[in-house]
């Protein structure tokens, strides 16, 4: 039907002939009643979001204060020079270095944390530590008081300054040819190298608290100090200078030196 035109007209019925039933139009269901003001809204099953509200990402928020390790020790103005290694350092900006396990039993996990945490689990290996965290980062706390107060410079700096000169870039492996087992020297990667320099720097100053008499560890308390955060310190600068009193550099050293006689 064209627009603007009128529509037809429907003749009458003829006499003695009932009009048609008028045409009812289906009517709308009608809307449930309004909840009575005061009750209690049903709550979405668990798992599925409210209808006609889209779910939203949480969003992080950022702090609005400057992290600092501790609140003392800006990790931003540290600079890693090895180039391997560069990549695994995990310098993120922290407080306190406490995941609680985010990251265990995840591949490359111990890639996302903080290097100082690393250093303060390695600390719990030994038994005087194990299991003890909040111990263990209070002497990796002391110990980065007694760095700064002697080199004067970011604590964590010069820890990886340590971890850099630490860490072995060749190690002896056995291969067997025929039956005969000959050792070769292989390249070790990034990752080994970061954990065996940072295993060996705590080894080294948990092993030296231990062979320390008691009363150079008497007069080390009366410092307000641990004993092994005064040798966890001692360790780590003699390891930055590349210093061979280092336990670290010395283990390095050996078996860099095991690895040439192997090529």
């Amino acid at each position: 039907m064209m627009e603007g035109t009128p529509p037809p007209e429907i003749p009458p019925p003829p006499e003695g002939v009932p009009p048609p039933p008028p045409i009812e139009e289906p009517v709308a269901p009608p809307a449930p009643e309004a909840a009575a003001e005061g009750a209690p809204a049903e709550a979405p099953p668990e798992g599925e979001a409210a209808p006609g509200k889209p779910r939203r990402k949480p969003v992080r928020k950022k702090p609005s204060y400057q992290l600092k390790l501790f609140e003392r020790w800006d990790l931003s103005e540290v600079v890693v020079h090895d180039k391997g290694l560069e990549r695994y350092i995990n310098l993120s900006p922290i407080v306190l270095p406490h995941t609680a396990g985010r990251h265990a039993n995840k591949p490359f996990g111990k890639g996302r944390t903080n290097i100082v945490e690393r250093v303060i689990n390695n600390i719990m290996r030994s038994e005087m530590y194990t299991g003890k965290k909040s111990k263990a980062i209070a002497v990796v706390r002391q110990a980065f008081e007694i760095v700064e107060a002697q080199a004067k410079r970011n604590p964590v700096q010069v820890l990886v300054e340590a971890i850099e000169k630490a860490a072995p870039r060749e190690e002896v492996t056995r291969l067997r040819f025929g039956g005969i087992s000959v050792p070769r020297a292989v390249d070790i990667a990034p990752v080994r190298r970061l954990d065996l320099a940072v295993r060996n720097l705590c080894a080294g100053a948990v092993g030296a608290a231990f062979k320390s008499g008691a009363g150079k560890k008497a007069a080390e308390k009366e410092k307000k100090h641990e004993p092994v955060a005064q040798f966890l310190a001692q360790e780590i600068l003699a390891a930055a200078r590349g210093d061979m009193a280092s336990s670290a550099i010395s283990r390095k050293e050996e078996v860099e030196r095991v690895a040439g006689s192997a090529r």
